[in-house]
């Protein structure tokens, strides 16, 4: 009787602890995330206002290769390489020692490939994030593509700079990380007003 007794006494907490972490829980967040924060919930998708399609989500970094944009930080993962106008929003961190010599070889890489371009290679366009899924660069690394992005698009230097402050999100809490700017709602933003200026001449 006692073998019995425990034995439905561990079924009704097992039964118990599932409906909390399997039901109640999951549900509780699902509902909360969506009556809160709907936008975060739902991964963050920048939706182009013109034909309604996503192009990206503002959390995570994508990469750029057109000089019309602006380019984040490098990822370890590049799949969909030849892509110009568009972003790959497939990205992602590397298990790479720091005395691994592929990693030196692609930092070298990615800093000739700035030179190349007469940009001055800043950090956050040569190294990985932690994550490698960073969307935000500095303010130096979007000030030193300002010029080749301006030119690109046949724009004033000065057209950009009130874009570069209005995305920049601050430290977090006010006290962690450094200030940043988010490529894709910056790139997108330069993308509208290209539209727009073509429509009004």
């Amino acid at each position: 009787m006692v073998i019995i007794r425990e034995a439905l006494r561990a079924i009704r907490m097992t039964l118990i602890l599932w409906l909390l972490t399997a039901l109640i829980y999951p549900l509780a967040i699902l509902v909360i995330g969506q009556g809160l924060f709907p936008f975060q919930a739902n991964g963050s998708i920048r939706f182009n206002i013109n034909d309604g399609k996503p192009i990206g989500s503002v959390l995570i970094g994508q990469i750029f290769t057109d000089d019309r944009y602006f380019q984040g930080r490098p990822s370890a993962i590049r799949y969909s390489q030849g892509r110009k106008a568009k972003p790959n929003g497939i990205s992602g961190g590397s298990n790479l020692a720091p005395s691994n010599p592929e990693l030196l070889n692609r930092i070298i890489e990615q800093a000739n490939q700035y030179q190349e371009q007469s940009l001055q290679p800043v950090e956050d366009l040569i190294y990985t994030s932690g994550s490698g899924i960073d969307p935000h660069i500095s303010l130096k690394a979007a000030r030193e593509q300002l010029s080749r992005v301006a030119n690109a698009r046949g724009i004033k230097e000065d057209d950009i700079i009130p874009l570069l402050n209005k995305f920049t999100d601050g430290r977090f809490l006010g006290i962690f990380g450094e200030p940043g700017i988010n490529i894709l709602r910056l790139n997108y933003e330069l993308d509208l007003q290209d539209t727009n200026r073509q429509q009004n001449q």
